[in-house]
């Protein structure tokens, strides 16, 4: 039964319960799925980064949160924003850092992602190839239902291939930044959403992270994906497969759960019960493949405003904290 009135021309529970939805599990990988990703990993660890930062932009919650720009594969430039303790003392080692990924809506501003989840740590917050004023690309769509499309007739030439390497960039150039960071396992990523999606993608092949949190993450179970209704990017990518059915060769590259078999980082998922944008089940199935140590905070809804959305935020907030707590203060 769904959980919540409302107005869609689905069920954006799609008949699940929980104990369904934990028994979901991922598709199979093609025979070179980790030699695919492990290669866009390669070429993007080769890059020279030249990150650069800006003047400050804001004080608050204990950071400094300044501009940030750094170089990605083949040679795009992109923003975002960097976020430094407020109140290190000189000479004080940095002792976590954070990559935090964003939703599908690109990002304008750090937002609820600041403060961090750990005191004396810092973060980049960048924006990908396509999304947001600092990730704006000539020739890519900076609307989720061009921007998944872009590309995707082939798997090497599917942005999301490009937005996963941003993130690895991304790390790339926070640790140049914060040198301290490097080589101490204390590194974390944070993703929403498409971030989520992004992340669960991108973390298998990256050891430089200690552990991971994702929330509602996309692009879990493709197969079952193209089935599901939906109002998110997802719906974009259906209507595609029903015109170029041969599309779904290439989602098999590019599926978060499939990758999340590859993935031996501890792992928090928050995944909802209830999303119209993204269908729980995709969400689930990403937890249930994960490889190493997970938890899951199973959310009422997602992409969903329902009374007690603020206590849950709080909850979530709490579990990030003592999650990242135990995995990055070892």
């Amino acid at each position: 039964m769904t959980p919540f009135a409302h107005d869609f021309a689905f069920d954006p529970a799609y008949g699940h319960t929980l104990d369904d939805l934990r028994a979901i599990p991922a598709p199979p990988a093609p025979d070179d799925f980790a030699a695919f990703w492990q290669e866009r990993y390669a070429a993007a660890r080769a890059v020279a980064t030249e990150p650069e930062i800006g003047p400050l932009e804001e004080e608050r919650d204990g950071v400094r949160v300044h501009r940030v720009t750094y170089t990605s594969v083949g040679g795009v430039r992109l923003g975002g924003w960097l976020a430094l303790p407020a109140d290190t003392a000189p000479g004080e080692p940095v002792r976590h850092g954070f990559v935090i990924g964003h939703g599908y809506g690109g990002r304008a501003e750090p937002g609820p992602d600041v403060p961090l989840p750990l005191p004396a740590s810092a973060a980049i917050l960048p924006c990908v190839r396509g999304l947001g004023e600092r990730g704006r690309v000539a020739g890519i769509p900076d609307q989720a239902d061009g921007h998944v499309l872009h590309g995707i007739a082939s798997r090497d030439t599917y942005v999301i291939g490009d937005c996963v390497a941003d993130l690895w960039c991304a790390a790339s150039a926070l640790q140049e930044l914060v040198p301290e960071l490097a080589g101490t396992g204390r590194l974390g990523y944070l993703g929403e959403s498409f971030g989520g999606g992004l992340g669960a993608l991108a973390l298998p092949w990256d050891e430089r992270f200690a552990a991971v949190q994702l929330t509602v993450p996309t692009f879990g179970n493709h197969p079952l994906r193209l089935t599901l209704p939906c109002v998110g990017s997802g719906e974009s990518v259906r209507g595609h497969h029903r015109e170029h059915p041969e599309v779904t060769e290439v989602l098999r590259y590019f599926d978060a759960a499939t990758a999340a078999a590859f993935l031996e980082r501890p792992t928090l998922v928050a995944a909802a019960l209830f999303d119209p944008a993204v269908p729980p089940p995709g969400q689930f199935a990403v937890h249930n493949a994960l490889a190493g140590e997970r938890e899951l905070l199973a959310v009422p809804a997602g992409h969903f405003l329902y009374e007690g959305m603020g206590q849950d935020i709080a909850e979530l907030e709490k579990a990030r904290q003592e999650f990242f707590g135990r995995w990055l203060e070892r």
